[in-house]
C-alpha cells in the first residue's frame, strides 16, 4: 500500500483495475481497496471499499464489490458489507456490497476498472461512498459518522492497497494480475487517479513525497514507485504471483 500520514484528509478516491483470481483457494483471500484509517494502535478503527475474490465468503471464485468496517486490530467488531449493521446502501443503487463485478482484465489485453470516493459530507458528516467512473458520479450509500467516532476530526490516514490473506504454511494466491509492478500498462495491476478530498468535499491531488510506501513482504510481492501522467495523474503499480508461503 501507499498511505498518508495523519493529517486534516476527509476522504479519497481512486482509479482501480479488477482482477480474478480463478484458481483461489476457498479460505484465502485477494484484493484492492481505497481505506480510511485511524491512528489508534488498540482500537483501530477504519472504513473500507473496492473489490476482492473471497470463496469462503461468497462461495465463488468471482470478483465482488464490498464494503468493511471495524473498530478494533483484530477485527471482532464490524463486518463485510451487510453481514451486519453499519453501511447503509443507496436506495436503487447499482452496485450494492458483495455483488459480483465483471468483467475482469486479461493479461496484455482488456483493461478494467471501478473508480470509488469515499469522504465525509460537509453537511452531515457521514462517509459517503461514490461510484466515479460512469458519466456522473453514482451514491452508492454512506458509512454514518457514529459508526468509527476516532474518524471524525481525529486526523485519520489514507490509503490505496493490494491485498492477500491465507492460511499460514499454505501457498498464496496472487496479488493484482499475478504480475510484478515492472511490466506496467495492462500487465500488472494498478491504482490510478489517486485523489484527496478536503474538508468541502472538494477532490485534488495529493503531494507524491506525502505518501508513505508499505509492502510486508517483500520476498513475495512488489510495489512501484509513486509516478505522475496527465492521463492517470497520480498512480502506482502493484502485486505478484501466487505460490509465497508464510
Amino acid at each position: 500500500m501507499y498511505h498518508t500520514p495523519r493529517g486534516w484528509y476527509f476522504g479519497t478516491r481512486a482509479k482501480i483495475g479488477i482482477w480474478g483470481s480463478p484458481n483461489q483457494g476457498r479460505f484465502q483471500e485477494s484484493g484492492a481497496s481505497i481505506l480510511v484509517t485511524s491512528n489508534e494502535l488498540e482500537d483501530l478503527n477504519a472504513l473500507e471499499a473496492e473489490f476482492h475474490v473471497y470463496p469462503d465468503l461468497y462461495n465463488d471464485n468471482n470478483v465482488h464489490f464490498f464494503t468493511h468496517w471495524t473498530k478494533d486490530n483484530d477485527r471482532s467488531t464490524g463486518c463485510y458489507n451487510l453481514k451486519c449493521g453499519g453501511f447503509v446502501p443507496a436506495a436503487g443503487a447499482e452496485l450494492t456490497p458483495g455483488q459480483a463485478v465483471a468483467p475482469a482484465s486479461t493479461y496484455d489485453g482488456e483493461d478494467h476498472y471501478i473508480s470509488i470516493s469515499l469522504h465525509t459530507d460537509p453537511n452531515s458528516g457521514d462517509w459517503v461512498l461514490f461510484r466515479d467512473d460512469l458519466e456522473k458520479p453514482i451514491f452508492l450509500g454512506h458509512f454514518p459518522k457514529e459508526l468509527c467516532p476516532k474518524l471524525n476530526g481525529g486526523a485519520p490516514r489514507m490509503a490505496w492497497t493490494g491485498f492477500v490473506s491465507y492460511p499460514k504454511n499454505e501457498p498464496s494466491p496472487a496479488m493484482g494480475s499475478g504480475h510484478f509492478p515492472l511490466e506496467g500498462e495492462r500487465k500488472a495491476a494498478y491504482i490510478k487517479n489517486i485523489k484527496l478530498f478536503d474538508s468541502k468535499a472538494r477532490a485534488h491531488d495529493p503531494y507524491m513525497e506525502d505518501l508513505l510506501p508499505v509492502l510486508d513482504r517483500p520476498d513475495c510481492y512488489h510495489l512501484s514507485i509513486v509516478d505522475f501522467v496527465v492521463k492517470d495523474r497520480v498512480y502506482f503499480y502493484y502485486g505478484g504471483p501466487s505460490g509465497c508461503i508464510g
